[in-house]
């Protein structure tokens, strides 16, 4: 195993240019499908990485569960490791499989309150809610998910602005982004240093229904307007816990607890209305090689199948070597 071992666990570092990278150069289609893939593997990756360090911190443990001839001498001589380290992972292992247990707890604890919310309402793909408090949000299920929103949002919005506010909404539905932000909430959990690519997920999820939504209503500027005026709407009050569903693998895009404080706010309102005004992003499987954001992506995607290999490379050498000291 060697220094192998621990390469995981700093690697998601190569992929921070490309987060930064992603957002202003990339259609966020791309920019969510390529920082979910990296941040994902990378997680898995970094906490193969803590098991195997675990299991050889497990022997240095008095009545450890591994076959005697694990602790014998020679065999621990022929793996290359830092008794600490090992020891250290232990609890870090723990801590991790019981940070994302409670992550994904609470993802079906909020999806429970939000449907609970909606029992006895009509059973259509847009429930309006007569509430005082301006909030939307994508409520994921089966077959189609519903889109949820208030009387007080909708009469802040023109007929055009409220196809907008839909089509934004329904694009989340429609896409499933509620798997990738569970996916990159999950791998922030599991690795600190992937938060960077959760948060750009993020932002890139909010774009790519943007996008959709423009596309759809046939107007960038009418999409932009209807966001400007929903985060000023929603600035003057407080939406439900739920509504916030995209912190919990969810999308609540013109929800107040989406962190949209105003139209002038230094949040991502003002990045997202500043790209709908401008020329539409070109849609690319792959950033161009020979770009700032390609050589990123290029570096993330080494950094990411580095992580992979020496995973696995770890793995095979810890599990021939724990068969030759199992007697059989």
């Amino acid at each position: 195993m060697g220094v192998f071992v621990f390469l995981p666990l700093v690697l998601p570092l190569s992929a921070w240019p490309v987060a930064r990278l992603a957002e202003p150069h990339l259609h966020p289609r791309t920019a969510t499908r390529l920082l979910t893939a990296f941040a994902t593997v990378m997680a898995v990756c970094s906490t193969l990485c803590l098991a195997l360090l675990m299991v050889v911190g497990t022997a240095q443990l008095p009545g450890n569960p591994l076959p005697d001839g694990w602790s014998d001498p020679e065999v621990r001589a022929a793996v290359p490791y830092d008794e600490i380290a090992g020891k250290a992972a232990i609890p870090a292992l723990i801590l991790v499989l019981a940070v994302c247990a409670r992550t994904l707890w609470r993802h079906h604890r909020i999806a429970r309150r939000a449907r609970r919310a909606l029992v006895g309402l009509p059973s259509s793909t847009v429930v309006v809610l007569p509430e005082a408090k301006p909030y939307a949000y994508a409520l994921p299920g089966r077959p189609r998910g519903r889109v949820v929103v208030t009387t007080a949002l909708l009469r802040g919005l023109i007929p055009p602005e409220r196809r907008a506010l839909f089509a934004h909404e329904r694009a989340h539905l429609t896409a499933r982004h509620h798997w990738y932000l569970l996916a990159v909430r999950l791998a922030a959990r599991a690795n600190p240093f992937l938060r960077p690519l959760r948060t750009a997920v993020t932002y890139t999820t909010e774009r790519w229904a943007d996008e959709d939504a423009a596309r759809s209503v046939g107007s960038r500027r009418v999409v932009a307007r209807a966001i400007g005026k929903a985060a000023l709407l929603s600035g003057t009050g407080s939406a439900p816990a739920f509504a916030g569903f995209s912190g919990f693998g969810g999308v609540a895009g013109f929800s107040a607890s989406s962190g949209f404080s105003g139209f002038a706010s230094a949040g991502p309102v003002p990045r997202r209305v500043a790209a709908l005004l401008g020329p539409a992003p070109v849609a690319r499987n792959w950033p161009p090689v020979f770009t700032s954001v390609g050589l990123a992506a290029w570096g993330a995607a080494v950094g990411t199948l580095v992580s992979a290999m020496s995973s696995a490379n770890s793995a095979v050498t810890m599990f021939l070597i724990l068969h030759a000291a199992t007697p059989f």
